[in-house]
């Protein structure tokens, strides 16, 4: 019988941040369910190479992607606290152990500074393998400490979103993420330092109702989903029927809500040339 048993622990990878993308050697995209070696998928900046299906990857695959060379990792000391003693399945205190174990992450957000072509970026990324992405305290007092750094290096700031939305486990204290955020975004914009919001499959909840939509530039990977309330929902609120796509970043794209959309084999480049813009516009 064991030679019909699949040994998963022989092709896998010792990495120290869990990736979103599917461990062996084969990825069978969830687009165009064609198959693809893992090894093309990786050198196609984790896309399909059949049809271009942008997979999910986590923060620190990012950080790799946009940074010139090596990035430090700032405020990894920050862990959310169970200030209501939730329980739902199980104590929150016991979910947020199982996740740090499980990803390898602090919480669903990492922040990082680097070069981007010679030019200081404060870029911070959320991971949907923490929880969903959820929005917590400690998301939120990342934010703003990322966003305190841009204001004292004098940098701009990226956040990549990638959410499911508030944390229920943390309540009012999720919630009031939304205007913290919102308030010290204010800081960045009176100290004149550009932000840039890019939304990644899925953004939605809270976080796209707060941080992800007030960027100085709003942009999008393809045929990611960015919403608030789910399609049911709305379907039920407006007793209307829904265009299809209609939150896709594409359908996003044709009503005004995005600047633009990015693929990710080009979002370094189009990253250096804001940068480049905006100095030129601080300059003049």
């Amino acid at each position: 019988m064991g030679w019909f048993k699949r040994l998963k622990d022989g092709i896998q990878t010792a990495t120290k941040y869990k990736k979103e993308t599917p461990d062996g050697l084969w990825y069978k995209c969830k687009q165009c369910n064609e198959l693809s070696t893992m090894k093309e998928v990786r050198s196609n900046f984790f896309k399909c190479p059949k049809c271009d299906y942008h997979i999910r990857i986590g923060s620190h695959d990012y950080f790799d992607l946009i940074f010139d060379d090596n990035f430090e990792e700032l405020f990894t000391d920050l862990i959310s606290q169970d200030h209501l003693n939730f329980v739902d399945l199980k104590p929150y205190t016991k979910r947020l152990e199982e996740e740090h174990k499980k990803t390898g992450l602090m919480d669903a957000i990492s922040v990082a500074e680097g070069q981007l072509d010679g030019r200081d970026l404060v870029v911070a990324a959320m991971d949907f393998t923490f929880i969903g992405g959820s929005m917590g305290s400690v998301v939120g007092e990342k934010i703003a400490r990322a966003i305190d750094r841009s204001i004292e290096q004098r940098c701009p700031f990226l956040i990549i979103s990638k959410s499911g939305g508030a944390r229920m486990m943390e309540s009012a204290y999720s919630l009031m993420q939304m205007g913290k955020t919102a308030a010290k975004l204010t800081q960045l914009s009176r100290a004149g330092l550009p932000y840039f919001s890019l939304m990644t499959d899925p953004t939605t909840g809270g976080v796209t109702a707060s941080f992800a939509m007030l960027g100085d530039l709003n942009f999008a990977e393809p045929n990611a989903l960015i919403g608030f309330a789910g399609p049911r929902v709305i379907k039920e609120t407006i007793k209307r029927d829904l265009p299809d796509g209609f939150q896709t970043s594409d359908f996003l794209i044709e009503h005004g809500f995005l600047d633009f959309i990015i693929n990710r084999k080009d979002l370094k480049q189009r990253l250096i040339d804001l940068l480049m813009l905006f100095d030129k516009k601080r300059s003049n």
